[in-house]
């Protein structure tokens, strides 16, 4: 008796992709024939796009049968999107991918290579160079990477890509982390699965627009120091016992000098200049703290992490 073949749950997170579709959808059919003993679904994840992604993935689900989507009922973000495709897939492997090609299908059969000899859990992406970029935006990138790292106990690796191959244990571990503040990028480590990273050099978007500002990519970044570390609440405490000592000093300095000198004014110019800077220091404390209250005020409320409008099997009514 023949064996079964495998599934390979291919995932695309989509949000105003309707000019990069078409182009990805003939790559990743050339690539599920050249990798023809497995089978293959495409899950495409439509976070609430304003363009025509919606009708362009009707389209495929009607003519292939290994097409299917998720609809949302607005844009919930990318980390909605992943998760979404991540906990609604079906397959043995399952990959994550970006719809404008910046995340290349044709290093699937090299991925899988790796995992099929058991000595990995996953095969990680990461880009070598960041070509294309702003410099700006690099240099902030290569610092968010070096700042974490430092703060987390949770490795984070420089250049890591959304794109990777993992097994199916890996992904349910993945997907049981339901919180509702997600970093992916984190939480693939956390899991603790052995990852093998596959270099490649950066890839330019095939078609549209970048959906990533730099204003988008700072929350973003601040997301992930938020969820998988607690130095900055350490770092405010410190700050606030080294200006209760600082200013402990400063106060026995000024009676001393009245004391001795009496000469209560001679000074204060510098020390109105003091007392700003520390209340600007304790407003930033209190941002911290606000910034993990909010996210334990998110948690609480358990609201759902996406709301689904509509799948391929509203086609077949």
């Amino acid at each position: 008796m023949k064996n079964k073949k495998e599934l390979i749950s291919v995932i695309i997170s989509c949000f105003n992709e309707e000019e990069s579709l078409p182009y990805f959808y003939e790559e990743i059919n050339k690539v599920a024939k050249d990798m023809n003993d497995f089978n293959f679904e495409f899950l495409f994840i439509n976070d609430g796009s304003k363009d025509k992604t919606l009708e362009v993935l009707k389209k495929y689900a009607k003519k292939d049968k290994r097409v299917r989507y998720i609809s949302f009922s607005r844009n919930f973000g990318k980390e909605a999107a992943m998760y979404a495709g991540l906990e609604n897939s079906l397959g043995d492997y399952v990959t994550l991918m970006d719809a404008d090609l910046q995340d290349p299908p044709s290093l699937l059969p090299e991925m899988f290579k790796t995992l099929e000899k058991g000595d990995y859990d996953c095969v990680g992406t990461r880009r070598v160079t960041r070509s294309g970029e702003p410099p700006i935006r690099s240099f902030f990138a290569r610092m968010f990477y070096k700042i974490i790292n430092k703060m987390s106990k949770v490795e984070m690796v420089d250049g890591a890509r959304d794109y990777r191959l993992m097994t199916r244990q890996m992904v349910d571990a993945i997907v049981s982390l339901d919180e509702y503040n997600r970093y992916s990028k984190g939480l693939f480590s956390f899991v603790g699965f052995k990852t093998k990273w596959l270099e490649y050099e950066n890839i330019e978007r095939v078609a549209g627009e970048t959906k990533w500002s730099f204003w988008k990519l700072f929350k973003y970044a601040i997301e992930g120091i938020v969820a998988f570390t607690t130095a900055p609440l350490i770092i405010s405490a410190i700050l606030g016992l080294l200006f209760c000592l600082v200013s402990f000093i400063l106060v026995i300095i000024i009676i001393a000098k009245t004391l001795i000198f009496g000469d209560p004014v001679s000074g204060w110019p510098s020390l109105a200049c003091l007392i700003t800077f520390i209340g600007g220091t304790e407003l930033l404390s209190l941002g911290i703290i606000g910034m993990y209250l909010s996210k334990t005020y998110l948690e609480v409320k358990k609201r759902p992490i996406y709301i689904v409008k509509e799948t391929e099997k509203d086609l077949e009514k």
